[in-house]
């Protein structure tokens, strides 16, 4: 399994409504080239959303299908990308102040993942859902800045700390 946190500079609404607007996850979601359907009742359990993915040439069609929706907490996909598999993809939205702490969970479920699932693979996918994170809190920045009247800050936001770093 492989986990990523991140403090989002913009409250749980604003970053959900990013989640939740599944036209918008070729934004943010790394290696989507893009969105080829979503489900209009996208996110509710259920709800699908295809997306092409890839690097160059090399493509593959990938479904998305929400498991667990708990609007402006938690959302539970399952990614599916034959021939690959499946993996479980768990953000939750936890307040932090008037910003938003987002912790995003993968974990293969199905397929070769599976059977590859260790410390080169999750330190691969790390790597990517860092990337996904991101993006995302650059997107929910700049629109919590445009909504509020305010310059978003320049360089990267800052990034959520073990319990055990120093202060």
């Amino acid at each position: 399994m492989s986990r990523n946190r991140r403090l989002i500079m913009s409250p749980p609404p604003e970053v959900w409504s990013l989640l939740s607007d599944g036209h918008r996850y070729g934004e943010w979601v790394t290696g989507t080239q893009r969105v080829l359907d979503t489900d209009p009742h996208w996110p509710r359990a259920g709800a699908r959303l295809r997306v092409r993915v890839g690097l160059g040439a090399l493509t593959l069609d990938d479904t998305c299908v929400v498991r667990i929706c708990e609007p402006e907490r938690r959302l539970e996909l399952e990614a599916r990308a034959e021939p690959f598999g499946a993996a479980r993809i768990a953000i939750e939205l936890i307040p932090w102040g008037e910003h938003t702490l987002v912790v995003l969970e993968w974990h293969p479920l199905r397929g070769p993942g599976t059977r590859m699932h260790g410390l080169p693979v999750d330190y691969v996918v790390a790597v990517r859902n860092g990337m996904m994170l991101t993006k995302l809190a650059r997107i929910a920045a700049r629109e919590h800045s445009r909504g509020s009247g305010r310059t978003p800050p320049e360089g990267p936001e800052p990034q959520a700390r073990p319990s055990s770093a120093p202060s």
